[in-house]
């Protein structure tokens, strides 16, 4: 048996290590860059580098059988008519039809339904089985202006004027052509099967003050009676904040680097925008010195949710409810291992898949396929993401028992510390064990 690489004392780079050797070869091969779905895949620090402090003899939790911990939440009661009223935090995040198959939109709906939490739509427009499923939609408003029409805006329940997505931040995505099936191309008024990329900013406004108007005449479109949202990539945050509530916004979406995408370049997903712990306190401070924070202007956090600990954690730093994509995706079914052979057959693995792109996925999920698609069970798809979300809320609530709060909401940092000196900064929380939080000069 030949003795391995290590055991020949041979050591690998940190610098040039497998992975980036093999992407240094396929641009040499190649001449093209690397385009991939998912999110950032690099380690950069994030919830799992904070910890609650339980209640004991300082505090005192609530007994879980006996005493409620609601989870409720309103979101754009700033100037909507109709403010969106929830049952649980955690929504679902824009994912488009035609990155999605019909099946998989219908199941989000389904699921969001079920629980009683909102879906939305993503780029691309509105789609009779996610409206007919979704008992809260938001539509969203974006650059490339994709299937928008204001028939669609006013059957929505919100819309979500998009400037900006955390795994590309100033970028647009892309949908290629072995996706634009002739029902996608219909609804974006483009060509079957040419590759669409979507513009990186609107073109009717430059800055702010456009955008202004821009919310405005939304509003009159639908009469005032639907929230509207500014979402923007994680970047600088705390001014993206301020302006996108001096606009108008209702609520402010803020997704950090570890958002998923359907499509974009992997230099963009790697090395472009802040980690969502960073990006969380700057909205936070703009929306306090705003007199906003908490009432007025909601903030929704997304970008690497995937346990109620985590929703926990994000509550805890001051964002009003979360969002999640790629962890919907897997609950409907995405990446399942019962699919590896398959997953084996187009070069990637059951855990591994990510060439969203491509429109080959077993799973029926990111696909416009018909026989792909019609793997997808949208019923029991849906079934499964209810299951879930419940276990997102349950997991958030026994959280904010521990730490003796009646309401998920009312979690905040002085429930936190941080095990890392970076995760201390960017979060600002202590260090576990100590008062010191780094960069915050002590009186």
């Amino acid at each position: 048996m030949t003795a391995s690489p290590a055991e020949r004392g041979l050591r690998e780079s940190a610098t040039f290590d497998r992975a980036t050797i093999a992407g240094i070869r396929h641009a040499a091969d190649t001449g093209v860059y690397d385009i991939r779905g998912w999110g950032a895949k690099r380690a950069v620090p994030h919830f799992d580098d904070l910890l609650f402090l339980g209640a004991s003899m300082s505090r005192y939790p609530l007994e879980g059988y006996r005493e409620r911990c609601d989870t409720d939440v309103v979101l754009g009661d700033r100037h909507a008519t109709y403010p969106l009223h929830l049952d649980t935090p955690v929504t679902i995040a824009g994912m488009s039809f035609g990155a999605l198959s019909g099946q998989a939109k219908e199941a989000l709906g389904r699921g969001a339904s079920e629980v009683g939490t909102s879906t939305t739509t993503g780029d691309g427009g509105m789609t009779t089985e996610e409206r007919g499923q979704s008992a809260t939609l938001v539509y969203q408003y974006l650059p490339s202006r994709y299937g928008m029409n204001p028939t669609d805006l006013r059957k929505a329940d919100a819309i979500e004027v998009v400037l900006g997505q955390g795994a590309k931040p100033g970028g647009g995505g892309m949908l290629l052509g072995q996706k634009i099936s002739d029902r996608v191309a219909g609804m974006r008024t483009l060509p079957a099967g040419i590759d669409q990329r979507s513009a990186c900013r609107h073109p009717d406004w430059t800055g702010p003050d456009d955008l202004a108007i821009k919310i405005l005449e939304l509003r009159e479109i639908t009469d005032w009676e639907k929230p509207v949202y500014v979402k923007v990539g994680a970047t600088r945050t705390y001014y993206d904040v301020k302006l996108a509530v001096a606009a108008g916004a209702d609520v402010v979406v803020v997704d950090g680097m570890q958002g998923g995408t359907a499509a974009t370049q992997e230099v963009f997903i790697e090395h472009v925008g802040i980690p969502t712990l960073a990006a969380i306190p700057q909205a936070v401070a703009a929306l306090q010195e705003l007199g906003l924070h908490r009432h007025g202007v909601q903030l929704i956090v997304s970008g690497g949710i995937r346990t109620g600990a985590d929703v926990a954690k994000a509550m805890a730093l001051g964002a009003d409810a979360v969002a999640i994509g790629t962890a919907a995706l897997i609950a409907l079914g995405d990446n399942d291992p019962r699919y590896t052979a398959e997953y084996e057959a187009i070069g990637s693995a059951a855990g591994y898949y990510d060439d969203f792109q491509d429109g080959r996925d077993p799973a029926g999920i990111t696909t416009q396929d018909p026989q792909l698609a019609a793997r997808l069970d949208p019923v029991l798809a849906g079934k499964r993401l209810a299951n879930y979300l419940r276990v997102l809320t349950m997991e958030a609530q026994t959280i904010a028992r521990a730490c003796g709060k009646s309401h998920v909401r009312h979690l905040e940092p002085e429930d936190l510390v941080a095990l890392t000196i970076e995760a201390a900064a960017m979060a600002r929380v202590p260090l576990a064990g100590t008062d010191w939080i780094p960069g915050r000069k002590h009186a």
